[in-house]
């Protein structure tokens, strides 16, 4: 055998060597995200379970999953409910404030909003049994928009001519490229104020306030940690120490219990997908702080319905 014979046979010893250690450490991965979707890594012993609400809120928030396996989990001795979020869609609002109802049923469960707990955000904090807020904390905020924009006048000016054929008027309306008709928003109106009616009521019911008060309340206006402290939408006002103490002289819960964070799988595709536009718009020279908001705008355009958010100008707007 040659000496090129032998250079090339250490050549393919090392790239079998590379792919083994490459297929070694895909499958080690596969284990720990299969493990983590399970549910088996939310920690064990006993503890209070932290899980955190963070950002815009979708459709489909991931901490509802979390919610229910902490709920379940046997180790769990009490729930936190970390809120920083200026809130979302109000159906994600409405399925996170159902989740804290049904984990509340089995623990106790207390809300603690951490810098921002507006619109939907809040709806998911009166589903706990006692709301926490920081004196400087933002929240309130509660009413229900639907946006969108009529693009009829550009396609005008740049020579496209829209055209339509549908079963009856209202099919769906509004659309942006027309002008929406008097119909049209009486319909969206009604929407807006059937969601609103509910989401007040539940305030006026979680928060045990006269139907009147819980509805001055509900003008979209924003309260500080102490003015909601003060108006009833909040406990009190306090950080996590706070919400500590609450849970031993109310259920006995120790202080001394470890908290842990429980979070969806980290090797959710969603999740790297967000991750690594982030890093790449960093790597770029985008601010970090802008990039944050960038990364935000595909979960926006995704909602499709009724927003509940503070921070959002709208077309429609209710006189209740």
């Amino acid at each position: 055998m040659d000496a090129e014979d032998l250079i090339e046979r250490r050549r393919l010893r090392r790239r079998a060597s590379f792919w083994r250690v490459t297929a070694f450490v895909v499958a080690i991965v596969a284990i720990i995200a299969i493990v983590g979707s399970a549910g088996w890594l939310g920690g064990s012993g006993a503890q209070v379970a932290r899980i955190s609400v963070d950002g815009f809120i979708p459709t489909r928030p991931d901490a509802v999953e979390t919610l229910k396996k902490a709920a379940r989990s046997k180790s769990v001795k009490a729930i936190i409910v970390r809120i920083d979020s200026p809130g979302g869609a109000a159906t994600g609002g409405e399925a996170l404030y159902r989740a804290v109802r049904e984990a509340a049923e089995k623990k106790p469960v207390v809300a603690l909003i951490d810098g921002l707990g507006a619109s939907a955000a809040y709806m998911t904090a009166i589903g706990a049994e006692h709301i926490v807020a920081r004196e400087t904390a933002i929240t309130g905020s509660i009413g229900v928009i639907f946006q969108f924009a009529t693009l009829e006048e550009l396609l005008g000016k740049i020579g496209i001519d829209y055209v339509e054929v549908k079963s009856t008027p209202l099919k769906g309306e509004p659309t942006p490229f027309e002008e929406p008709s008097p119909e049209a928003i009486a319909m969206v109106q009604g929407v807006i104020d059937s969601s609103y009616d509910w989401f007040v009521g539940l305030v006026a019911e979680r928060r045990e306030l006269q139907a009147g008060q819980a509805r001055s309340l509900a003008d979209g206006r924003i309260f500080t940690g102490r003015q909601a402290a003060d108006n009833g939408l909040v406990d009190e006002v306090g950080d996590e120490d706070t919400a500590r103490a609450w849970l031993e002289s109310a259920h006995s819960i120790s202080t001394d219990l470890p908290a842990k964070d429980w979070k969806k799988n980290n090797y959710d595709f969603g999740d790297f997908t967000a991750a690594t536009l982030a890093f790449l718009l960093q790597a770029f020279g985008v601010d970090e702080r802008i990039s944050s908001v960038l990364i935000q705008i595909p979960e926006r355009l995704a909602v499709d319905g009724l927003v509940s958010v503070w921070q959002g100008d709208s077309s429609i707007r209710s006189d209740r």
